[in-house]
């Protein structure tokens, strides 16, 4: 009898830890849950860190979180690749930073002005870096700023401001290397294409190249610049020292040529389809039902991306 009543102290014991603990989980404060833990980042090539975005639309919760970005380590700072589409996200891959290195981070780069790619930055801000992008990015993000505040305030910091759209203070006219310390980055500047404002990045150390949105993979890709602008840069595109590309959206891969061959197949498809229904005098309607839809099946969020597509670029190519 005694060795019962021994074993049922201690299993009371046990069961008051047990909930005492869980207790505690449950009224630790959201501040205890460190951001590397929820916010994973992947070391992709060494001191080079992303953080991949899911396939979602922009109209969906989680629309903040869909675009590829991170973050290339010098030894004297860091430079950031893109910051996400709201406050949270921007300041979930700030954390992300601390956690690897302690050095400071003195660039953020934004590959174009899409909102999300740029609507993190502000959580940047405390670091004091340079915001570097394209020549035409300034232009552009000013241009979006009021559509920024009225439909993506949700993702903004409260009370919501104008400062917190924030655009570079470095532009980038043709080509411009930075210096992080022992590594360096060659930026491009590329003609009208995904948008007015596509920028590259390419880390000469590890020869890691991120493309922003000139690169989909998997994810349908968006035309808002030039169609036949977009085609031309294809052209001209790898740099030769490219060992592994990093998309504005999708997969990594290590093979740049076949994933460039996807998106340039859809691309000339779009055009040309949309070339035919304009000779042949039919309907925007009727070219978003018809063109390209051999495609179709090869690529994620069709509904949500092909009609746009087919929009703009009719409404581009009419007038030629």
């Amino acid at each position: 009898m005694a060795l019962i009543a021994r074993r049922r102290s201690r299993l009371a014991a046990l069961l008051s830890v047990l909930i005492l603990t869980a207790a505690s989980v449950a009224i630790a404060p959201a501040s205890a849950v460190k951001p590397a833990d929820i916010f994973n980042t992947h070391e992709v090539a060494p001191g080079v860190y992303v953080h991949f975005g899911r396939h979602l639309a922009l109209n969906v919760p989680g629309h903040d979180d869909i675009a590829n970005i991170g973050y290339v380590i010098g030894s004297r700072c860091v430079a950031v690749v893109d910051t996400g589409g709201s406050m949270k996200i921007g300041r979930l891959l700030r954390a992300s930073i601390k956690r690897h290195t302690q050095v400071p981070i003195c660039y953020v780069i934004n590959t174009h002005g899409h909102v999300d790619h740029v609507l993190g930055n502000a959580a940047f801000l405390p670091d004091k870096p340079q915001f570097v992008g394209h020549a035409g990015l300034k232009n552009s993000i000013i241009r979006s700023r009021d559509f920024f505040l009225s439909q993506y305030a949700g993702d903004l910091e409260t009370p919501i401001s104008r400062d917190q759209i924030v655009v570079p203070d470095r532009l980038v006219e043709d080509i411009l290397e930075l210096d992080l310390g022992e590594r360096q980055l060659r930026l491009q500047a590329w003609p009208p294409a995904h948008t007015d404002s596509d920028l590259t990045v390419l880390d000469l150390k590890t020869g890691s190249f991120w493309t922003g949105d000139l690169l989909f993979r998997e994810r349908l890709p968006a035309v808002d610049g030039s169609i036949p602008g977009w085609l031309a840069v294809l052209d001209r595109f790898a740099p030769a020292k490219v060992r592994l590309t990093i998309p504005g959206h999708g997969a990594i891969t290590t093979d740049i040529d076949s994933a460039l061959e996807a998106e340039r197949h859809y691309l000339l498809a779009l055009q040309a389809g949309v070339r035919a229904e304009l000779a042949a005098g039919r309907s925007m309607q009727h070219a978003i039902e018809n063109v390209a839809i051999a495609e179709k099946s090869k690529w994620l969020l069709w509904p949500d991306t092909h009609p746009h597509n087919v929009t703009h670029v009719y409404q581009q190519l009419e007038w030629e």
